[in-house]
């Protein structure tokens, strides 16, 4: 009877080697897909784009998945986009800039001030607005690299100097549209509109705007940068160990002051790419940039420990925010809606990202 019984519970019971090999398959299956996702951590904010994409055009047809609308979108993201680019060089090296969107703010009324205050030449006025953002970047890595301070506290102090600097300054008075087309139409150029795949009648196509196209090219750049050059290797080792990365040759401090001087000049284009968006010079625009552009990057899939995440994954993010915007916009769904789905993608991504690190350990 004994006997009887054990032979039953063998039969039943899963043998100590067949559990193991469970477990492993089990195991390798999550390895696999960790290392997936470290290996391309866009891949997240890519799927997520693409299904939220297919959403709103099967719940909306041609009413959102048409050239215009998936265009339009673009437009809407183009000067978040840029400023996130910016933010996700300094997240890399395990930062954060508060000062991005006073930096963008104040380098359009430069450009503003300097044509129609000082009478300079509109190509002047912009190169000055692009100098001058880039000072702000490098004075804020210079305090993080050399006085040793928090990029936190410093970038927050930086965003209260230069916001004050940009309502002092510029007198809180807007430069208007119509100023600008008149005597200084190269300060939109970034917002000028042009179509592709129109018809004879000029209806239909996709419309971009050359702000777009600089967003795309600066992804483009960065990715290229920080993929195949020694300075975008020096970025991540600075972000993922400093001491390391030191300790192997790396000059910490020239890398942290020039990642923060690059910051300051792509936001100084997104400056630029502002006044172009609005059509007007205006020191109260702009208020939600940083919020926005952190948004994107944690989307996005960059850590905020460092050392990890891909430049493309900040352009999936901010593209994300701007399909929920005007899908739901389009559905006629309220607008907390969007900050409720946002919101909620902001903390799974991370999720994800502690996920992927314990799984690495």
């Amino acid at each position: 009877m004994s006997g009887k019984a054990d032979d039953y519970e063998a039969a039943i019971t899963p043998s100590a080697s067949e559990s193991v090999a469970t477990f492993a398959e089990r195991k390798g299956a999550l390895s696999r897909v960790q290392h997936a996702l470290h290996v391309n951590p866009a891949l997240v904010p890519l799927f997520v784009l693409v299904v939220s994409i297919s959403l709103f055009g099967l719940l909306l047809g041609s009413k959102f998945f048409s050239p215009f609308a998936l265009t339009l979108i673009l437009q809407q993201v183009q000067i978040v986009g840029i400023v996130a680019a910016a933010q996700s060089l300094v997240i890399l090296t395990a930062g954060i800039d508060l000062s991005v969107g006073a930096i963008a703010v104040l380098s359009s009324v430069i450009m503003g001030q300097f044509t129609f205050r000082y009478g300079m030449p509109v190509e002047i006025a912009i190169v000055f607005g692009l100098a001058f953002g880039t000072a702000i970047g490098a004075i804020n890595g210079w305090l993080v690299a050399v006085m040793k301070l928090p990029p936190f506290i410093v970038t927050l102090g930086m965003w209260q100097i230069v916001l004050a600097a940009n309502f002092l300054y510029s007198q809180n008075a807007t430069i208007r549209s119509q100023d600008i087309e008149a005597e200084a139409p190269l300060l939109q150029f970034l917002g000028t509109a042009f179509k592709v795949g129109a018809g004879e009648d000029g209806r239909g196509g996709a419309t971009f705007t050359y702000g777009v196209i600089a967003m795309v090219l600066i992804f483009g750049v960065l990715a290229y940068v920080l993929g195949q050059t020694a300075w975008g290797r020096h970025i991540y080792a600075v972000g993922d160990d400093p001491e390391a990365a030191q300790l192997s040759g790396v000059n910490v401090k020239r890398t942290l002051i020039s990642v923060y001087a690059v910051t300051g000049f792509i936001c100084a284009i997104a400056g630029w790419a502002l006044i172009g968006r609005i059509g007007s010079v205006s020191p109260t625009s702009g208020q939600l940039l940083n919020i926005e552009s952190i948004t994107a990057v944690v989307i996005g899939g960059i850590s905020l420990f460092g050392g990890r995440g891909s430049i493309m994954g900040p352009l999936f993010g901010a593209l994300i925010v701007g399909v929920f915007t005007l899908g739901l916009r389009l559905a006629g769904a309220d607008a907390q809606w969007t900050y409720l789905l946002i919101g909620a993608l902001i903390i799974g991504a991370v999720a994800v990202d502690q996920w992927i690190r314990k799984v690495s350990a």
